[in-house]
């Protein structure tokens, strides 16, 4: 658990660093398959940015929430969603991404990050820091997100020959 707002925004934004990558692939690299077993099989450069940018924007949508009131409803939508749908979620995310074009999906993979961190300097971290389940679900979105899928991310740049 975390008692200082920049010791979380540090970690979150050292986490976040190695999917930088991502950014660099080039547009046939997004939707190249990988062959890796297990949760994420078969996720292309563009599944795990939808997946990884997806999550982090319902973050920042809670953020935005916290930073004008005393409830993130974002957060409570997703549980319920979660609840009913459980991985259907993802799938929903990424089928939409699909759609994007590939210049969007890296104008959102370079930006969201940047405004996630900079909405949560602005919330109340009573709201955020101090409060458990918040913090436990900013933490889930993002930096044990990030730890989670560093094997999508290590298949993805390998598929796509970065180095």
């Amino acid at each position: 658990m975390y008692t200082q707002a920049m010791e979380f925004l540090e970690d979150e934004r050292d986490a976040w660093r190695p999917y930088e990558a991502l950014a660099d692939l080039p547009d046939e690299a997004l939707d190249r398959p990988t062959d890796l077993a297990g949760p994420g099989h078969g996720w292309t450069a563009r599944d795990l940015i939808a997946h990884m940018v997806g999550w982090m924007e319902l973050a920042l949508e809670a953020a935005r929430e916290l930073a004008v009131r005393e409830t993130a409803e974002t957060f409570a939508r997703v549980g319920r969603e979660w609840d009913a749908k459980g991985d259907a979620v993802n799938e929903e995310l990424h089928a939409a991404w699909r759609l994007l074009p590939a210049d969007e999906v890296r104008r959102r993979l370079g930006s969201v990050p940047g405004e996630l961190r900079g909405t949560l300097t602005v919330v109340p971290e009573a709201r955020w820091l101090k409060d458990a389940s918040n913090q436990a679900l900013f933490a889930e979105y993002t930096v044990d997100h990030y730890t989670e899928h560093l094997p999508e991310l290590r298949a993805v740049l390998e598929a796509s020959g970065a180095p």
